[in-house]
């Protein structure tokens, strides 16, 4: 998490716009942290108009009408890997934004199948809440065993591999 992944969808998705291609964005209807209304936002609160669907076979045939489908928090599609390969193989330029692991540091099956199938993937890094450098995971602040909680920086934080197990400040009111 923060680490510029919808940022860089929209800046992707804005270049091809750009380009005149027919752009369709697409995202998970559980995330609703910055706004109810169909848009991709990121922290910051740039924001893109986007499909909220609960899962992206919804959307039927209505895709080959475009030439680029980008996708926000692809972590949350149940049937990503199937959709990702049917657009792509019927001529799509296919862009998906996503986690790669969960709060424990396990894999989002979905989004790891696909990247054999990819052309590229660009793996992003955050900045480690705790000591400044690179953050490649992301640790949970509220006590959940949910995989799949939505949230923000009240929910969450980004850190590198050596803090990642730093106790928290509630796991050291639970410890004194």
């Amino acid at each position: 998490m923060f680490s510029g992944k919808s940022t860089e969808l929209i800046r992707r998705m804005r270049r091809y716009q750009h380009a005149q291609l027919k752009c369709l964005v697409v995202k998970s209807k559980i995330d609703d942290r910055y706004t109810s209304e169909s848009l991709v936002s990121t922290h910051d609160r740039q924001m893109m108009k986007a499909n909220a669907l609960k899962r992206l076979d919804e959307m039927g045939e209505e895709y080959m009408n475009y030439d680029v489908i980008g996708i926000d928090e692809g972590q949350f599609f149940a049937d990503l890997n199937m959709f990702c390969d049917q657009a792509a193989n019927k001529g799509k330029i296919v862009i998906v934004a996503a986690l790669d692991g969960t709060f424990e540091r396990k894999p989002f099956p979905h989004v790891c199948e696909l990247i054999p199938k990819a052309e590229n993937v660009t793996k992003l890094s955050a900045v480690c809440a705790i000591c400044g450098s690179d953050a490649a995971f992301t640790r949970r602040l509220v006590s959940s065993t949910a995989v799949e909680l939505v949230g923000g920086s009240e929910s969450y934080q980004p850190v590198c591999r050596n803090c990642f197990t730093v106790p928290t400040k509630d796991d050291d009111d639970v410890m004194n």
